[in-house]
């Protein structure tokens, strides 16, 4: 519920600048003047509906969104303070304080600023993990287990020799930081590509990569890691797309991973 709660906040935010809107059910940018083509409602879409194309588009224009602001019908202005006193009373709940330099939110004078931290995405949460007390210490050389370069989905070819039918591994870019026996255990055997569901552009190209590897690579099995926070949970849906997309099937594998580095869930789709 809080980061349901919290994109909801976000989008009054991005209506009220008007650059957004709810038309037959789905936000659209209706102004472009208005949209500073930052990306940040994208990660709060849980459905995935928005992103960033690039096409011809009227120049962002800073002081005509203020001059939007100060023109606030009374209603609209009631609607501001009702998310005024939201973002209050919730401002603990996201982990963030109330302050600007806190919460990257700050509703004075009507101005919407974003900083280098946005409560409503737990992916900016600031965590401290406590050390354990015993750890185990590994000695010697620790071999990695990458059998391949490049990595990154933008940058890989779908058709490389190393994809043919291999079991193939699409992993969100943190897991492998947070995940200690990510190369002996997950990445041994398999050939691997890396994305970020959040911040990543391109996403009818990561679909059809991924499709490609299920018609023309004709890989054997692939399998999906990915955190444990909502905006990267748009991974799975890529994959989801392309499968539905691809005349071939392929057993796919599904791996959440917490921030703490523990296996959260587990299965076979």
């Amino acid at each position: 519920m809080r980061s349901r709660l919290c994109s909801n906040i976000k989008f009054v935010l991005y209506s009220i600048q008007g650059a957004l809107a709810i038309i037959d059910g789905k936000a659209k940018v209706v102004n472009e003047v208005f949209c500073d083509g930052l990306g940040a409602c994208i990660g709060e879409c849980p459905e995935g509906a928005l992103e960033i194309i690039e096409r011809e588009a009227l120049e962002f224009d800073e002081e005509a969104v203020e001059i939007h602001l100060e023109s606030l019908s009374e209603k609209e202005e009631e609607k501001l303070n009702q998310v005024k006193e939201i973002v209050a009373e919730h401002s603990h709940q996201c982990g963030c304080a109330s302050t600007q330099e806190d919460s990257g939110i700050t509703l004075e004078n009507h101005v919407v600023e974003e900083t280098s931290h946005v409560c409503s995405c737990a992916s900016a949460e600031t965590m401290v993990f406590n050390e354990l007390e015993e750890q185990t210490v590994i000695t010697g050389k620790v071999p990695s287990a990458l059998r391949q370069w490049p990595v990154q989905m933008h940058l890989i070819n779908p058709a490389a020799p190393y994809f043919q039918g291999a079991d193939v591994l699409l992993t969100a870019d943190c897991v492998a930081y947070a995940l200690g026996e990510f190369h002996n255990k997950y990445l041994k055997g398999r050939s691997i590509a890396i994305a970020c569901p959040k911040l990543d552009q391109g996403r009818e190209i990561y679909i059809e990569k991924i499709r490609a590897w299920f018609d023309e690579a004709k890989i054997n099995t692939l399998t999906v890691m990915r955190m444990q926070i909502p905006c990267c949970g748009g991974l799975l849906g890529l994959v989801q797309e392309a499968a539905k997309r691809a005349n071939r099937k392929v057993p796919i594998k599904y791996i959440i991973v917490s921030v703490e580095g523990e296996i959260f869930k587990e299965e076979w789709l």
